[in-house]
């Protein structure tokens, strides 16, 4: 029996993908997969037989990764499955700023008990008029999931777009509408674009990246919006660029003190990826790949280990996390023919300081021996073998 701990509400759609072999459990000590979504996990001990750990969403900053990593344990997202969520919300954000929709509302409801309020909205919604978006630039950095449907999305809405991503996959390129103009330049994006939107992932490299060069260059009265993590722009050079009127709007998902203090902002709680829809597709992609590593060994959508996938054989699978050092590969291999076993498959990649080896023999049965003899291999964090 395998046992899952939940350590925040998991959808029914991912926790019914576990089958009989399976049973959930509130008692982390006793679990060999963890599946999460916002629990904040960095104080927390690792249990000497946990396993994996599933994100139900893509970012991770409540998990320790390297911790994880040392401990042999593999941490997995879900890349793409809230994309719609976030590209929706996106949308949103884009015409609730071009339009004055938040505060006409807010006249509607402050006036809600005037008789005359029909006619007084005639006169009143002056105030309140906006831009249409159709024909407008609007700016997509990073053209990962996300990005690339709201490029596309953007595109099917008569917009222009530019897409400005260094690092852009083949894949990710096929996705793009080819109306999308491809910048190799961040300034290009700041200067053109009427809208700005961004979607990267939360590095020590990103930290700040719409800082005030950036917006120092950006297209007077522009709309900055940012669903992607609060730390990607920095908070007193935007504060700065609204109060000359650089940025005419923030649209932000990301409720802080030094936000709620800025002018001119729309700022959401964080409602990026709060649809039913986006928390089931989330639930069931995370529970899928805690289920396949658990069964098969295999690696896919991990942040701190390698992706390593193939087919299994009839014979035992021995699943290897090791230290990347030299040399490992001729170590394990060593082991297994001075026990006369032949290796039928052996995959093996690696993801920075870790690598990920996969064995699969003929045989059943692995003589204890062996796996003690992994074990002492040095650089080996954990061995698993699935029969």
């Amino acid at each position: 029996m395998r046992y899952i701990n939940c350590l925040n509400n998991i959808s029914a759609k991912g926790t019914d993908l576990l089958g009989s072999d399976y049973q959930l459990t509130d008692d982390i000590a006793q679990a060999s997969g963890v599946l999460v979504r916002s629990a904040a996990m960095h104080d927390m001990d690792l249990p000497e037989g946990l396993l994996a750990v599933a994100r139900a969403g893509a970012g991770v900053n409540n998990i320790p990764l390297d911790k994880c990593a040392e401990a042999g344990v593999v941490v997995f997202n879900t890349p793409g499955a809230n994309a719609n969520a976030v590209k929706e919300l996106v949308l949103c954000g884009m015409l609730l700023a071009s339009r004055g929709i938040l505060p006409g509302a807010a006249w509607c409801r402050e006036h809600a008990d005037s008789p005359t309020i029909g006619k007084d909205a005639e006169k009143a919604k002056k105030a309140f008029a906006g831009q249409e978006i159709s024909g407008k630039t609007l700016g997509v950095i990073g053209l990962g999931a996300i990005g690339a449907l709201v490029a596309n999305a953007a595109i099917d809405l008569g917009m222009n777009v530019l897409g400005y991503d260094p690092y852009v996959s083949a894949e990710a390129a096929w996705r793009l509408s080819p109306s999308v103009e491809h910048v190799t330049n961040l300034d290009d994006v700041s200067h053109r674009s009427d809208y700005i939107t961004i979607h990267v992932p939360a590095m020590d490299s990103t930290r700040g990246m719409i800082g005030a060069h950036e917006l120092e260059v950006a297209k007077p009265g522009c709309a900055v919006m940012n669903f992607s993590r609060d730390t990607l722009v920095d908070n007193a050079a935007m504060a700065e660029a609204l109060e000359t009127g650089r940025v005419a709007t923030y649209v932000t998902d990301f409720a802080t003190p030094e936000v709620m203090a800025m002018q001119n902002t729309i700022v959401l709680p964080h409602l990026g990826a709060s649809t039913a829809e986006a928390e089931d597709n989330c639930a069931s992609m995370a529970a899928g790949e805690l289920i396949d590593y658990l069964e098969n060994g295999n690696i896919v959508n991990s942040v701190n280990m390698p992706a390593v996938s193939c087919h299994r054989t009839e014979g035992a699978r021995i699943c290897v996390i090791h230290k990347n050092n030299p040399g490992m590969i001729n170590k394990l291999s060593a082991l297994f023919s001075s026990k006369n076993i032949n290796i039928e498959n052996m995959l093996n990649k690696s993801k920075k300081d870790y690598a990920y080896t996969l064995i699969d023999v003929a045989e059943k049965e692995i003589d204890e021996s062996i796996v003690d003899g992994i074990k002492n291999v040095e650089g080996t964090i954990r061995v698993r073998v699935i029969k």
